[in-house]
């Protein structure tokens, strides 16, 4: 039964398939039949890439600004192999990873800029920053990567950056060997009407660090997309993300907003001057104006007059501030200064740039911080936008201030990140993963030579869902000579090794005396290691990624520090808390002196303070790795010059990373710094340069990250009934309160 109905069922659909083949030949030869008896030809669905044909569809006027239109993809493709003839480069076939296995690892050299050249201060910028990183080289021979003095930014032949005969130089170039291991910086490319992605010169084998570049052409893993930044991009540190604090709900009073220019004829005009449809002059507020150009005039259409005087209403700060979304259309090429802006301003992007290949994609997940609309379905975006959720909304504007501050707020991290997306394509099996990129504090302060594992960071606990550890390492800082038993280092190293949490103490003996046998040292419950460092005498020595700290935590003491154990005990426990600051004893200050407009330093105590001594404090062993890799050789040479001012610098560098400020816990009253009476030397103190060398050091620093990243606090930590009217019997730390 079962087989008879399979063959009835095939039978029907065979007759249904020769029923559709006979009248479907059949409708073919009788279309043909009627064709030759009307001598005509069948019209075709039109193709709308033959600008022929298009006047038959669509207004003769409609067809000034379409920009190259006329090419088809396969016309573009051939461009573009022309211009790039190595446009399949990937890092394995067009780059040379032996240059980086070296002892050297990953330098740069930077070519110095020929006699008499011009480079834009924009070009300037990006030199100096690639100079002053951590990974310059003057010495080619070291090199993993080159960058050209030759200033590559403006590639557009009518603009008075344009640099000429490109090609020939670089073909000059001994060290050139086709652009392989050679990073090109570009912001324009192009030139009217069509503004191309053509540089002007072969760019060979070298990655192209290039602002609004086409998905069609963008060598994923190989090329790195930059954002659009303007001259007047700072160099260092930058303004910082307008977001203050949320407000709940979120809204703000305008819903939409865009306010730039219109073009009237050429490529990008399409978008722009579409925008008016949405405008509504109440919660969308998009405003265009023609008057830009030298002939705008010329071009002007029947809304210009009345565009242009809708614009003068608005101020752009003040929409930019008051909006919860931006708009980014795209200008005469796919990326745009609103990009920037709109980030800034905690102003939720809301793109319409068909085929940009966004900023640092490699790396950044952006649908977690922009939302990425359709250029030919503009007039459904503010439905889009009214649909989006208050916590998405939050969500999305606070991922906006993160990746401002962590990669665009300056040239100096903007370079910075295309190095070390660079980097981690060469050291792919010690590289960055996504959440160290897309999380607090941002890649940049990362590094993965210390770690792969994200749980040896101090960032990430929450986000794992995992604790500190239980110990801590005591890291005390010895430079006087041991002469006698009463020493304070003595009584300190029996207090520290009397908690409970302490696993191991570390000696960093930076005495010129040898330092004593082990039987000189008094008993203790914990292994005592002494680090003799007179090899290379240095105050920072104190802060090196000594391989012996086994603790996430450190407890970083001064040999003449006065502690209790049960203080020790609860900063620990408060630490534990807050893994990512300084917590400490003896607080200071910074300030601003506007007469001399220097950045200033107190040590008056007061209940305001912005730094904590780290001649008594905790903090994660990561920034040990940080102070010795991350900040500049000059920084730590000013501090063993001076011998001076090393707690100050840990905590700008600190400060700078968590943009909090470090946590004071409560301590004795009499808890003061005193000298050693054995010490043979003065105290550093007592000597008045001291405390003018420190001065000095705090706007130092200051220039160096190109703002101040110390930030003031009136918070004190104290133990649960601290000074209460109790018994001290109900107290744990009761010894805190004893004079």
């Amino acid at each position: 039964m079962q087989a008879r109905k399979k063959y009835v069922l095939l039978g029907l659909c065979t007759c249904c398939w020769l029923l559709l083949f006979y009248w479907g030949g059949l409708q073919e030869r009788l279309l043909g039949f009627l064709a030759r008896h009307r001598n005509e030809v069948p019209r075709p669905w039109p193709d709308w890439l033959d600008r022929a044909l298009l006047p038959a569809y669509v207004e003769p006027g409609k067809l000034e600004g379409s920009g190259g239109a006329g090419e088809s993809p396969q016309q573009r493709r051939q461009a573009w192999a022309s211009i790039y003839k190595d446009s399949r480069c990937r890092m394995e076939t067009c780059f040379d990873f032996g240059r980086c296995r070296g002892r050297d690892g990953f330098r740069v050299y930077m070519y110095p800029p020929e006699k008499g050249e011009r480079v834009s201060e924009s070009y300037r910028k990006i030199l100096a920053s690639v100079a002053e990183s951590r990974y310059y080289t003057a010495d080619p021979r070291e090199a993993c990567l080159f960058v050209l003095g030759i200033d590559t930014l403006d590639r557009d032949q009518l603009s008075a950056q344009f640099v000429s005969n490109v090609d020939e130089r670089i073909r000059g170039y001994p060290l050139w060997n086709d652009g392989r291991n050679h990073v090109i910086f570009n912001l324009y490319s192009g030139t009217w009407p069509n503004y191309t992605e053509d540089l002007g010169f072969n760019v060979g084998q070298a990655i192209l660090a290039k602002a609004s570049p086409n998905t069609e052409h963008f060598r994923p893993g190989f090329d790195v997309s930059i954002p659009l930044f303007s001259k007047d991009h700072p160099q260092k540190g930058g303004e910082r993300g307008w977001l203050l604090r949320n407000s709940v709900p979120p809204r703000r009073k305008y819903l939409l907003m865009f306010k730039g220019k219109r073009y009237l004829t050429g490529i990008g005009s399409d978008t722009r001057n579409a925008l008016h449809h949405i405008h509504n002059g109440k919660d969308i507020v998009s405003l265009t104006t023609c008057r830009h150009g030298k002939d705008w005039e010329k071009h002007k259409d029947t809304r210009c007059d009345h565009d242009n005087q809708e614009y003068e209403r608005f101020d752009y700060r003040e929409l930019l501030q008051n909006s919860t979304f931006c708009l980014v259309p795209r200008g005469r090429r796919l990326g745009s200064f609103r990009f920037l802006e709109s980030l800034q301003a905690a102003c939720i992007p809301v793109l319409l740039s068909n085929g940009w290949e966004l900023p640092f994609s490699d790396v950044i997940q952006w649908n977690q911080a922009v939302i990425e609309g359709d250029e030919r379905l503009l007039l459904q975006v503010p439905s889009t936008v009214r649909a989006v959720g208050i916590d998405r909304v939050l969500a999305l504007r606070q991922r906006t201030q993160m990746l401002w501050d962590a990669y665009f707020s300056s040239v100096d991290k903007i370079v910075l990140t295309t190095l070390e997306i660079i980097k981690d394509r060469v050291y792919a099996h010690i590289s960055r993963n996504k959440l160290m990129w897309n999380a607090l504090p941002g890649g940049l302060l990362v590094l993965p030579e210390y770690s792969t594992h994200l749980a040896h960071y101090p960032f990430y606990y929450l986000n794992l869902g995992v604790s500190t550890g239980q110990e801590f390492t005591a890291v005390i800082h010895a430079t006087s000579p041991l002469v006698s038993q009463s020493q304070p280092i003595m009584k300190l190293l029996q207090v520290v090794s009397k908690s409970k949490y302490c696993s191991q103490i570390i000696i960093v003996w930076n005495s010129e005396k040898p330092p004593p046998q082990r039987s000189k040292w008094p008993p203790m419950p914990v292994p005592l290691i002494v680090t003799d460092g007179r090899r290379k005498v240095s105050t920072s020595s104190r802060f090196l990624p000594h391989a012996a700290i086994e603790t996430e935590a450190v407890l970083s003491l001064d040999e003449d520090t006065v502690l209790l154990t049960s203080e020790v005990n609860f900063a620990f426990l408060v630490w534990r808390g807050f893994p990512e600051r300084i917590v400490g004893y003896p607080p200071r200050s910074h300030f601003w002196d506007p007469v001399k407009k220097l950045w200033g330093y107190t040590s008056k105590w007061t209940n305001e303070y912005s730094v904590v001594l780290t001649g008594a404090a905790f903090y994660h062993r990561y920034y040990h790795h940080l102070f010795s890799h991350y900040l500049a050789p000059s920084l730590r040479a000013l501090v063993d010059r001076t011998s001076n001012c090393e707690d100050i610098l840990m905590n700008f560098l600190v400060s700078s990373v968590t943009h909090l400020p470090p946590i004071k816990v409560a301590q004795r009253k009499q808890y003061k710094e005193l000298p050693g009476p054995q010490s043979t030397n003065m105290a550093p103190w007592a000597n008045p340069e001291h405390f003018n060398q420190r001065q000095e050091c705090v706007d130092t620093f200051a220039s160096w990250f190109g703002y101040m990243p110390l930030v003031h606090s009136q918070l004190r930590l104290d133990p649960v009934l601290f000074k209460d009217h109790v018994s001290v019997l109900r107290k744990k730390y009761k010894d805190l309160e004893r004079a």
